[in-house]
């Protein structure tokens, strides 16, 4: 089959289309232009899958290095609970058991469906009965003198990802009860009813996949000449999620109490200004934004960063150590170096699934990351705020600090990501 159809859209790029578009439609025309020669491994007994929600690596391939490759495509489901009160046992039942129907029928895994359902303080706050001292969930709130975002109050967030745009939007027509089956497997329950949709977000991740969304689209915000990296998995032209600059699973998972085993899960809108990254920057003042200017001087990085291996090599080559110095010098300081500032006991304590997005026609970014508690994300935004690097008159709050200039928080959102067990409408102290 000609891989590319009579509107000169590649298959790789119908798909992202497709998903970003979303509904019966959509899906439709995926089917028809994908065939059903496709195999999609079928899920097994959800009762055999980790007890955390977010133990997404085991089943996420690797890459030559040894870095996790997240899944291509992505959807975000805000919903509300569409009753009045607080939940019942039998809307529980109702929400576990459309769960556990898209794991009876995809493989949890890139080639299948991976997927996490999150709370928000919003939704807990139907409860006389407060959540436990050791779950760090506040309300959204800005996280810097020069942002003024709108607060993700929704109930629910579902995060859908696959290697296949087709399973999203199979998944979402399946869990919403628009169909009855999803890779012929039959549903018993669906989420109508009970939750009811409320915002809807998509993207995508992977090498090749941000050039080729630039050059089949007028996206607002990317320069129509730039030639982003075939290399790079992210708008700004450079590979990221490096194994050693992840916290681990372990590291984020909260220890104690009726949530032990969840975590909690930050999610930005963030509209990404690439006209101005690309059109005032050469690649060499680039890589000393996003790594850091020692990285530049010493020509570490190659094209997208292949090259550093499993980690961005910040600690490797003394640059969170330097910021002053590196002020001092270079008359700025890099993203990742400031970064880095955060870690406890040099590890990281956030883990970054995030992914690109052209929602609304502007290049953007689903910053969305899990850790411990929401205190990890706001300690590693303050140290990438880099207030105190202000102190040297080259560098302003935005300009000449890291990314920062180029980055613009649209909406922030803060959710609870319980362990599988109590993953269905939870109360604040479930048993």
């Amino acid at each position: 089959m000609d891989p590319r159809d009579g509107r000169g859209l590649d298959r790789r790029e119908f798909v992202k289309a497709a998903v970003a578009i979303g509904g019966a439609s959509a899906l439709s025309a995926c089917t028809e232009r994908l065939g059903g020669d496709r195999a999609i491994p079928e899920g097994g007994d959800p009762a055999a899958l980790p007890a955390r929600q977010h133990a997404w690596n085991e089943f996420l391939p690797r890459d030559d290095y040894g870095n996790h490759v997240m899944a291509r495509h992505h959807v975000l489901r805000y919903l509300d609970y569409a009753g009045e009160g607080t939940p019942t046992d039998a809307e529980r039942e109702q929400v576990e058991t459309a769960l556990r129907g898209l794991e009876r029928a995809y493989e949890f895994s890139n080639g299948g469906l991976l997927f996490t359902v999150g709370y928000s303080p919003s939704y807990f706050d139907r409860y006389d009965d407060p959540l436990p001292d050791g779950v760090g969930l506040p309300e959204p709130a800005p996280m810097s003198s020069f942002e003024d975002p709108t607060f993700d109050e929704q109930d629910v967030v579902v995060h859908l990802a696959s290697d296949h745009g087709d399973v999203l939007l199979e998944a979402e027509e399946a869990l919403f009860g628009e169909r009855t089956s999803a890779n012929d497997v039959e549903f018993d329950a669906d989420l109508a009813g009970v939750l009811e949709p409320a915002d809807r977000r998509t993207g995508f991740i992977g090498k090749g996949l941000p050039a080729e969304k630039h050059a089949d689209e007028d996206v607002e915000g990317i320069p129509e000449d730039v030639d982003i990296d075939e290399d790079a998995p992210l708008f700004m032209g450079f590979k990221s999620g490096f194994e050693k600059n992840q916290a681990s699973e372990d590291r984020v998972t909260i220890q104690s109490g009726p949530f032990a085993g969840g975590t909690t899960q930050h999610v930005s809108k963030i509209r990404l200004r690439l006209d101005d990254w690309y059109g005032e920057q050469d690649y060499d003042d680039r890589v000393a934004e996003i790594f850091c200017p020692a990285h530049a001087e010493n020509d570490v990085v190659e094209g997208a960063g292949e090259n550093l291996g499993n980690s961005s090599q910040v600690a490797e080559k003394g640059c969170p150590a330097h910021v002053d110095e590196s002020a001092q010098e270079h008359g700025r300081v890099g993203h990742a170096q400031k970064t880095a500032r955060a870690r406890e006991d040099d590890t990281p304590v956030i883990l970054r699934r995030d992914f690109d997005s052209t929602d609304d026609g502007e290049a953007g970014l689903h910053f969305l990351a899990v850790q411990r508690s929401i205190e990890d994300f706001r300690a590693t935004r303050e140290a990438m705020n880099g207030t105190d690097a202000t102190e040297n008159p080259a560098i302003r709050q935005r300009v000449n600090n890291g990314i920062l200039e180029y980055t613009f928080v649209r909406r922030r959102g803060n959710f609870l990501l319980p362990p599988r067990q109590h993953r269905a409408l939870p109360t604040p102290r479930p048993e």
